[in-house]
């Protein structure tokens, strides 16, 4: 199938500065970095004290602090700072603050305490970061350390609107309005073996920071009769990336499953790569999950999965790369597009980190280069069978 059918395109608009700085903010006239303005939000008055207490150091400044969804908002468009803390549980309207804030004045938002327990639906609203237990014990002095340093780290990151409105008015937000039943009862058969008259045999989906939203909008706007596999590499820490699947499942019109080591992948199945090991492609898209070298920063790599998808695939799979930090799946991409692949980045406008797709884009590994909304119908274009059964 011609690559022509994917057009190379960007959005027109003006990015927030790396820097984390919000448009209008200004640098003093000494040059020196300005503190760090946060915006705390706890689930009562003794919580955001607490939280204020954590950020009392020099390059930290607490704008407010609120206890609702509905001031946590309005806090973000009175004071515009660089970072929001949230540490305000679900059920008392921790994932609605994240939304508001995404939905009004795209900030960066790093979750603790007790939404950091529900993780994946913290990231999947927006939230570009969590602070947990993995991180350091919340009793400990080292939690403090690793707040502050999130926190530095996520107010470099530039942030877009976010999809979850528009997911919302589809149904397809995962709330308990949208109906399950009704998600699963439009998948098609999954049949084992190849695809007739496909020319792409396997899509491959590379993602980090800012990823489960990213691959939340894409999965629910591929069609419910994709022809073809989809591995799906996401960098994430052990014990969330099952949770991730377990909510892209209720989104996407596909199945959404984690990869097994020695299974098949299945067409018209998204297949989800867990943490801690390395989910390589092996002749007859069979899977094998291999520890990591040493030294390997990100895992699971993305880098792998990509270079393993070319050797087995030649020139019958597709790349996409999403928005992260890093270089990860760069080089990956690129062996893609020598093998003769389809190779898709995610461009500036609608990445969170323009890093990997940025890196990609700098090896001459990305052939087309489309914003967020578009790489699903690109995916699906790619992938469709031609009338006539022919690629």
């Amino acid at each position: 199938m011609p690559h022509a059918l994917i057009q190379r395109g960007r959005w027109l608009s003006t990015p927030m500065s790396m820097t984390g700085q919000h448009p209008g903010s200004t640098l003093p006239a000494t040059g020196e970095a300005p503190p760090l303005v946060v915006v705390v939000v706890g689930d009562s008055r003794a919580r955001t004290r607490a939280l204020r207490n954590f950020l009392s150091a020099p390059g930290f400044v607490v704008a407010a602090e609120v206890c609702t969804a509905r001031e946590a908002e309005a806090a973000v468009v009175e004071h515009r700072p660089g970072a929001v803390l949230l540490d305000l549980d679900p059920a008392s309207g921790g994932i609605e603050a994240i939304e508001r804030i995404m939905g009004t004045r795209p900030t960066p938002v790093v979750v603790c305490g007790a939404l950091a327990a529900h993780s994946q639906a913290a990231l999947a609203a927006g939230a570009v970061d969590v602070v947990g237990a993995l991180d350091a014990l919340p009793t400990s002095p080292q939690y403090v350390t690793a707040l502050r340093r999130h926190l530095r780290v996520a107010s470099r990151v530039r942030v877009i609107t976010h999809p979850r409105n528009r997911l919302r008015e589809k149904g397809l937000d995962g709330s308990p309005g949208a109906d399950a039943e009704t998600t699963r009862l439009r998948r098609p058969p999954t049949p084992h073996g190849a695809v007739a008259g496909s020319n792409i045999r396997v899509v491959v989906i590379g993602a980090s920071t800012g990823g489960p939203p990213a691959l939340a909008t894409i999965l629910a706007d591929l069609p419910a009769d994709l022809p073809v596999p989809v591995l799906v590499v996401q960098h994430m820490a052990d014990g969330f990336v099952e949770g991730l699947a377990s909510w892209l499942d209720g989104l996407s019109p596909l199945p959404v499953v984690m990869a097994e080591h020695g299974h098949r992948l299945r067409p018209g199945v998204v297949h989800v790569a867990p943490a801690r090991v390395n989910t390589l492609l092996r002749p007859g898209l069979r899977i094998e999950l291999r520890t990591p070298p040493k030294g390997q920063f990100h895992v699971p790599g993305v880098d792998a999965a990509f270079v393993s998808a070319a050797a087995v695939c030649g020139s019958h799979a597709m790349g996409v790369l999403l928005t992260g930090m890093g270089r990860d799946g760069a080089a990956g991409l690129r062996t893609l597009r020598d093998a003769g692949c389809l190779t898709v980045g995610q461009d500036e406008p609608t990445s969170v980190v323009w890093g990997m797709p940025a890196a990609a884009q700098a090896l001459g590994a990305v052939e087309a280069e489309l914003p967020l909304p578009a790489i699903a119908a690109a995916i699906a274009a790619a992938v469709a069978v031609p009338e006539d059964g022919r690629p």
